[in-house]
């Protein structure tokens, strides 16, 4: 499976449109306002939300939890490290190898590729290409994506992510 995250560059609030390899809108998201956690829900095309993210505030580096069904399915935490950006899961065993900087990465559970990760460099706004090779957990597979684009987007924006 193929998908495509494609940022809104105008929007008073986070929304991202995701399609498919024939350009379909698949899912979306879209960011609450005025809350000093970032909220973030994803919905597929009948409506209904397929994951629910939110920032934890007061942590050193930023740290979301991801939900589905009201249940926690999910923690992503940024790592300290000096010159690298890595992110730890939490939840399902996964982890992440590869540029996460430069969006050219790849999510792993144990030594199986589950879903490579590449940034669009020539678009306007943000854009992603990502291979889901394991379809069961698409849904918290766009959860990490969407998460470790907004620690970046904050980072670059100046932003505090804590």
């Amino acid at each position: 499976m193929r998908l495509y995250i494609k940022q809104k560059v105008w929007s008073f609030k986070d929304r991202f449109t995701i399609k498919d390899d024939v350009e379909r809108d698949v899912y979306y998201v879209e960011g609450e306002m005025l809350t000093f956690a970032k909220k973030l829900r994803l919905f597929d095309q009948q409506n209904e939300e397929q994951l629910y993210i939110e920032q934890k505030l007061w942590r050193f580096f930023p740290e979301y939890d991801l939900y589905q069904d009201g249940q926690q399915v999910a923690t992503v935490k940024k790592d300290f490290e000096l010159f690298k950006n890595n992110y730890t899961i939490l939840g399902p065993d996964w982890h992440i190898e590869g540029s996460v900087m430069a969006h050219d990465y790849v999510i792993k559970e144990g030594n199986k590729v589950i879903a490579d990760i590449n940034k669009k460099w020539l678009s306007w706004g943000d854009a992603y290409e990502i291979i889901i090779h394991d379809e069961k957990s698409v849904s918290v597979l766009l959860g990490v994506v969407i998460v470790i684009d907004a620690v970046i987007s904050q980072a670059r924006n100046g932003q505090s992510a804590t």
